[in-house]
């Protein structure tokens, strides 16, 4: 009897901890059957006593002493329950387990968790909540990252609870177990990867070309040199060509580019891929049915009208009655939304792009349509006042000779309703969207493929209701006699009759052309993409999970590096889709390491980069600082509203963690990060003075700013317009086969005899163009688990104020989408809809997946 207080104190100090584990068992990939030969080995396993344990880590009680470092005591090893009696299920599902820990006072309060997987296969371990843990109540660990069998690791996987730490202020306990984590993460910068790894590592784009196959399969490897800088992109490790040590070897086949190295946390999720791969396929049919039956027309290869560019839009292969049901329990569902239409469309059958949906199908040949897509259109990025006149080049003058314009004042000043220039450019009515320089430098090569382009200049006008006239177009080429006696040029201005009106209509066509290359090529590609993934990168290099920066950052980074290793290997590669559809073709990636030489990540803040293209100027009177030159600039003014939102979101974020700046100078991970950034990521512009410091808690502010616009709204507003308005692809083509033709010849009668047979026999041909729509519209597509601005998982972080801040933030999204929709309905903003009836919609915030043309997700994830 005198030892029951005893024994009854010893009881109190002892408990069992609840837990619930949500997890996804491996699944459906690719295109192979549940994994049943491994859930049987896991069945196995199980028999044998080879479960899954998981071991809860002490962020306040010490083991006993391991060397001369501390670390969190390691509770006993909890067994998973019932794994059993949950088979892998063909649908994409989580799953729910128990899991039962012993606690008693000297385990404190777990600040992390050890699990071990002792199965045959992997999982994808979401969640671990804890119930009722004495002195902290319920704790939630987010995890979201798979699980290989314990062989595959040098250490047991950690993860930690869901709480943000600076590296000074994270409990010691869990210190050693935090660093280590960052060194598995670097891992050695040697040897091939394989799927299991978790290494973030990186490397030059030296796998674009084939040398092994033929000479003309070689690209030149982008990044480590003066002549090809370039971001860096995640390495792989696989061996190098027979042929060239310098050129990374290929993965051989489409299906087996689909296992490229990237770290399997980064990769697609299972939901994604099944709707991406099926959504792939269906524009594949698309193109294969379209291609058949342009067998049996007048041309081959050649649309022979505009209408019969109209019947790829319509009819498709109905599919009988029952097929969505007779399928749904074999295919997963994204890939049977894809792949069986539940609207009635066609199976082979390409969306009409919003661009024709009006009435009106000739709509888009308006010069106030060419000239508003600069403002509203999928590159709106481009434009800038034309402050001198005539425009100057800054092209080298020794290499390039004279490449300053030859527009005179005689071929605009009639159009711009009685100003002068001087008044013109006072005023700030003029404006330039300027492709000389970016591409004078590549047009003799071009055009000595198939491939006929000029360097094109385009002149605008401002007028009284807000719209743009365009005034002329230059077209360029170099001197016949050597790139370094200057550019031979000619100026084409608006007509309204005969052969001077279809030249026209052709300069237009020029113009876009070009617009369309560097659109996708540098606006798109280079300026988000490929410029992100090296932040991607040293994030999770550098950055603990435990960091704030960390927990802010990663959800911009969802996706990015797969999306982009899959470019790589079928987009972006020597006779990929990219080379086979855009006009430089085998140059066209070189040609984004020539534009990157001038590439400045300050420069695509926003505000910043209105200012520096003289869209915007400051001034303390107007919202935001700055007022606008033209008003009605629907990317500018949606994007500063988001560009905002997201900036006070950060500063709330931030100021949460850094209360002055001396606790900025003295983050150690911080200071890695973006020393690792500026010298390895993008390590060919590590000298270049624009860097900003990240020794203030402003500075810190505006960097994490401008990478979250980039990867956010930036990439929403290059990005998933293309279908809508490059679907139809007479309104955006992306190669010329022909150069302008000359007064006095037959192609020039031609051109004021049938203009659009002319049009056709010049821009893209047929099956590049047929080629080209499929991937837009798998590009411009969100699928159905896209995550959008200013939307994350529940439980993101333990810290209320955060908490508090992001939800005011979601808000403060959701006013921006109605304000959008309000100025939408504005008829007195001209530039929102135009002629075409097709409204500014890509920066609004929210979408429903598939082609709408509007949502901003948080990453370049497609």
């Amino acid at each position: 009897m005198g030892n029951q207080p005893t024994t009854r104190i010893a009881e109190d100090r002892k408990k069992t901890i609840k837990g619930r584990v949500v997890l996804e068992k491996k699944n459906f990939l690719v295109f192979e059957v549940t994994d049943l030969g491994a859930s049987f080995l896991d069945r196995v396993h199980e028999l044998l006593g080879k479960n899954i344990s998981f071991q809860l880590i002490s962020a306040d009680h010490h083991e006993s002493s391991e060397g001369s470092r501390l670390r969190g005591k390691l509770g006993n090893p909890a067994i998973l329950k019932d794994w059993f009696t949950k088979i892998a299920p063909l649908k994409i599902k989580e799953l729910t387990y128990e899991v039962s820990f012993d606690w008693n006072e000297e385990m404190g309060i777990p600040g992390a968790f050890m699990v071990k997987n002792n199965h045959h296969s992997e999982f994808y371990l979401k969640t671990l909540t804890l119930e009722d843990v004495p002195g902290h109540g319920q704790l939630h660990f987010v995890c979201n990252s798979w699980v290989y069998p314990s062989k595959r690791y040098i250490k047991d996987r950690i993860f930690f609870a869901n709480k943000a730490y600076l590296p000074g202020e994270t409990p010691e306990l869990l210190r050693p177990y935090r660093e280590e984590e960052l060194v598995i993460l670097r891992g050695t910068g040697s040897g091939m990867l394989q799927k299991w790894d978790r290494v973030y590592d990186y490397a030059f784009y030296n796998d674009l070309g084939n040398p092994d196959d033929n000479v003309e399969s070689a690209r030149p490897v982008l990044g480590g040199s003066s002549e090809y800088p370039y971001p860096r992109r995640g390495r792989t490790g696989r061996p190098p060509t027979k042929s060239d040590p310098k050129t990374e070897s290929r993965l051989p086949t489409f299906f087996k580019g689909l296992e490229i190295y990237v770290p399997k946390d980064e990769q697609f999720g299972a939901l994604k891929l099944s709707g991406f791969l099926g959504y792939g396929l269906k524009s594949a049919v698309q193109f294969s049915v379209s291609k058949f039956w342009a067998q049996f027309d007048g041309t081959r290869d050649e649309f022979d009208s505009f209408e019969d560019v109209l019947k790829i839009y319509d009819g498709g292969l109905k599919l009988p009655d029952g097929v969505r049901e007779k399928y749904r329990n074999i295919l997963p569902l994204e890939m049977l939304k894809a792949l069986a239409p539940s609207d009635g469309e066609g199976l082979a059958k390409f969306p009409k792009p919003q661009v024709i949906t009006k009435d009106d199908k000739s709509a888009w040949r308006s010069d106030e349509e060419f000239a508003r897509e600069m403002l509203a259109g999928v590159n709106p990025v481009c434009i800038r006042l034309l402050e001198e006149f005539p425009p100057t080049s800054n092209l080298d003058l020794e290499l390039y000779g004279n490449q300053n314009s030859s527009i005179k004042p005689s071929h605009i000043e009639q159009n711009l309703n009685g100003l002068q220039i001087k008044e013109a450019i006072k005023s700030n009515r003029l404006f330039i969207l300027d492709h000389h320089d970016s591409l004078m430098p590549y047009v003799r090569r071009i055009n000595a493929t198939p491939t006929k382009i000029y360097a094109t200049r385009t002149l605008l006008f401002l007028q009284k209701d807000g719209t743009l006239k365009p005034l002329a177009i230059e077209l360029s080429l170099p001197h016949p006699d050597g790139d370094q006696l200057g550019a031979i040029s000619k100026v084409y201005t608006p007509a309204k009759h005969g052969a001077e009106e279809s030249v026209w209509h052709l300069a237009k066509a020029y113009v876009a052309v070009n617009d369309s290359g560097v659109h996708q090529l540098i606006s798109h590609w280079l300026n988000t993409h490929a410029v992100i993934e090296p932040f991607v990168i040293a994030t999770n290099r550098q950055l603990s999970v435990l960091h704030p920066i960390h927990k802010l950052l990663k959800p911009h980074f969802r996706d990015t590096m797969s999306v982009n290793a899959f470019g790589r290997q079928v987009l972006l590669n020597d006779g990929g889709l990219v080379e086979k559809t855009v006009f430089p073709g085998r140059y066209a990636m070189e040609m984004s390491s020539f534009i990157y030489k001038n590439w400045v990540l300050t420069d695509h803040a926003l505000p910043v980069d209105l200012v520096k293209r003289g869209m915007a100027i400051e001034d303390s009177n107007s919202p935001h600082g700055l007022r606008l030159l033209i008003e009605d600039y629907p990317y500018a003014v949606d994007g500063l509203e988001i560009w905002f939102a997201i900036k006070t979101w950060v500063e709330d974020y931030c100021t949460f963690y850094y209360k002055n700046d001396e606790m900025v100078l003295k983050d150690l991970e911080l200071e890695s990060w973006w020393k690792e950034l500026i010298e390895q990521g993008h390590g060919d512009k590590k000298h270049e003075p624009w860097w900003p410091t990240l020794d203030s808690c402003h500075n810190l502010i505006d960097t994490c700013t401008t990478i979250i616009w980039v990867a956010s709204a930036l990439h929403a507003a290059v990005n998933f317009g293309q279908y809508s308005y490059a679907g139809y692809f007479p309104n955006r083509p992306t190669i010329s086969r022909r150069l302008m033709p000359e007064p006095h010849t037959k192609e020039y009668d031609e051109v004021e005899e049938n203009l659009d047979n002319v049009l056709l026999k010049t821009m893209t041909a047929q099956h590049p163009a047929l080629m080209g729509i499929s991937l837009i519209e798998l590009l411009s597509r969100h699928p159905s688990d896209e995550v959008y601005l200013g939307h994350r998982e529940p439980n993101w972080t333990m810290d209320l104020e955060p908490l508090k801040a992001f939800e005011k933030f979601g808000k403060e999204l959701k006013d921006i989408e109605e304000r959008i929709e309000k100025r939408n309905g504005d008829k007195s903003r001209r530039n929102r809809v135009g002629v075409v009836d097709v409204r500014y919609t890509l920066l609004q915030p929210y979408s429903q997946e598939g082609l709408t043309g509007k949502g901003i997700p948080n990453s370049v994830s497609i």
